[in-house]
C-alpha cells in the first residue's frame, strides 16, 4: 500500500511551531507522508503543495485565534484549483474568544471543512479520523511500501 500524503501547516500570520512539530512526529510515526510547510502558510502554499505532492489532504492549524478568517475561501480555491475532493482539516484555537465549539464547527464545516478539531485534541484523535475518512484499515502501518 502506498502511503498517504498529508500537507500540513500553521495558516496565516501564526507562527506557533511547536504544535506543528509534534503533529509532524505523530503523523509520520502513523506511516503517513507528511508535507509540513511549517508556519505563517497562505492558502496558496497549502493549495501548491497538495497538487505537487498529490495529497490526501490538507490539515490546516492556528493557535492565534485567527483561523476563522484565515481560513474563509479555502474550499473555493481547492475548486478552483482542481482538488475538489480533498480532505480538510482544521484544529487548534481556531476562533477568538471563548465560543461554543459546536458553533465554531458549524461555521467551519459551513467553510468546506470535513473536519474541526478543538484546543487540546489528542494527535491520535485526528490520526483516527484520518484512516476512517481515507478508508484506511488498523494496519495501515504494517501494509506500508515505499
Amino acid at each position: 500500500m502506498k502511503r498517504k500524503t498529508l500537507v500540513l501547516g500553521v495558516i496565516g500570520a501564526d507562527v506557533h511551531a511547536i504544535g506543528n512539530k509534534i503533529l509532524y512526529h505523530f503523523f509520520t510515526e502513523a506511516g503517513f507522508e507528511v508535507i509540513n510547510l511549517g508556519v505563517m502558510v497562505s492558502q496558496e502554499e497549502y493549495i501548491n503543495a497538495a497538487i505537487e505532492s498529490n495529497a490526501d489532504a490538507i490539515l490546516v492549524s492556528s493557535l492565534y485565534g485567527h483561523g476563522e478568517i484565515d481560513c474563509r475561501g479555502l474550499r473555493e480555491r481547492c475548486i478552483e484549483a482542481g482538488i475538489d475532493n480533498i480532505l480538510l482539516y482544521v484544529g487548534g484555537n481556531i476562533v477568538v474568544g471563548k465560543q461554543p465549539f459546536e458553533e465554531v464547527e458549524k461555521r467551519f464545516k459551513d467553510m468546506g471543512f470535513n473536519r474541526v478539531f478543538p484546543p487540546g485534541t489528542e494527535p491520535q484523535t485526528t490520526i483516527d479520523f484520518l484512516k476512517l475518512d481515507l478508508g484506511i484499515g488498523e494496519d495501515y502501518e504494517k501494509d506500508l511500501v515505499d
